[in-house]
């Protein structure tokens, strides 16, 4: 997973720092370069005693986002983390001074296990996959029950009100992306479909979840934790730029996604959904309601009545970032050889979408009549 340095750093800079700061690691260092990382450069340090090492780095030049690239956000978070239950990588250091490397970064354990990008879990037996899906529910729900204020990390976030300003945000990018124009057609990316009535009925108190604040990864989902190399468990979670305080409910949402979308013939229609999460289909796989009652048993919280909600706020998040793939792919920017497909799904993903959001009005309406009918026999 480590070869060839793409972004070079001044190794003996990095190395002069390292035996200053962090004597534990022995230098001098063999460095390679991870394939992944593509938003913060991720290395592969092998000291001189052949123990490994992770620095994560913020990337060089001129940045388009002032919020993304945290990497100091990482590190605070992963080294709060590692007083509690949640496993996490150690860290050992982290450095703002741009003169050592060039960027600000910080380094972490190398953990030696399993990363694993198909969440169905193909190459593992049944009694495995069902034991590692439990115990990455059972991990994100730990992390859940993790209080800020317990770790000193009370203003890593807003206490409240995480919805609306993912709203106000989503708002603000899904219009500059409408307005992109294709290069050939001349015509405009658009709005996804139904944006309006998405956003009023995202927005609307009567239908949201009832506000929670605490800790959220941002994109907890298989493909960011990393299982024991031959026991069914997660050893430790990875990619926490996104992480900040926010509403636990998008995290179990973004995990689940896969049962989500396989439940959409739309959605599979277009490959956006797997066959492999439909009831009975994976030997071992479990259900969404079996992942729901493990994480709100750890959890201490039932996200059962908000669950339709969380999804379909999910998949909207989606197809805008989808709409994001298309505005790139309009302006010929787009780096990925599959832009053109993704673009082309934006607009039926939005349709899963607002099925969702049809789906968890009629919800809405049940749970109301219920309230009524409890209210009357009282």
């Amino acid at each position: 997973m480590a070869g060839e340095i793409r972004q070079p750093i001044d190794i003996q800079s990095l190395e002069r720092y390292i035996d200053s700061k962090v004597p534990e690691i022995k230098t001098p260092l063999d460095v390679k370069q991870f394939g992944y990382g593509q938003s913060n450069p991720t290395y592969l340090l092998t000291s001189a005693t052949k123990q490994r090492y992770v620095l994560r780095k913020k990337p060089p030049g001129k940045l388009l986002s002032k919020t993304a690239h945290k990497v100091d956000r990482e590190y605070r978070i992963l080294h709060a983390l590692e007083s509690t239950d949640v496993p996490v990588p150690k860290t050992y250091c982290l450095c703002e001074d741009d003169a050592v490397v060039g960027t600000p970064f910080y380094i972490m354990e190398f953990l030696d296990g399993r990363i694993i990008e198909d969440p169905s879990l193909p190459d593992v037996s049944a009694e495995d996959r069902h034991k590692m899906w439990h115990s990455a529910v059972t991990t994100l729900a730990k992390f859940h029950r993790v209080s800020p204020a317990a770790v000193n990390l009370t203003s890593f976030g807003k206490p409240s009100g995480f919805y609306n300003r993912q709203l106000a945000t989503f708002k603000a990018i899904q219009d500059a992306q409408a307005k992109a124009v294709d290069v050939d057609s001349k015509e405009p990316v658009g709005e996804i479909p139904h944006y309006a009535d998405m956003v009023a009925f995202f927005a609307d108190p009567k239908t949201q979840p009832k506000d929670r604040s605490g800790f959220v990864h941002g994109d907890y989902k298989i493909d960011n934790v990393v299982f024991h190399k031959t026991e069914p468990r997660v050893i430790g979670i990875l990619d926490w730029e996104m992480s900040t305080i926010g509403h636990p409910l998008s995290d179990l949402a973004n995990l689940l996604t896969p049962y989500t979308t396989a439940s959409s013939e739309l959605a599979r229609s277009i490959g956006r959904g797997s066959p492999t999460f439909l009831p009975n289909a994976t030997p071992g796989l479990p259900t969404k309601q079996q992942c729901i009652a493990w994480y709100a048993e750890t959890a201490g919280w039932d996200p059962t009545p908000d669950m339709t909600w969380g999804d379909a706020f999910g998949i909207y998040r989606g197809a805008i970032i989808m709409q994001g793939i298309a505005a790139r792919y309009a302006l010929r920017q787009a780096s990925s050889a599959r832009a053109k497909e993704y673009a082309d799904n934006m607009r039926p993903f939005a349709e899963v979408a607002w099925g969702l959001v049809r789906a968890c009005k009629r919800e809405r309406s049940e749970q109301k009549e219920e309230q009524g009918d409890a209210r009357a026999k009282l």
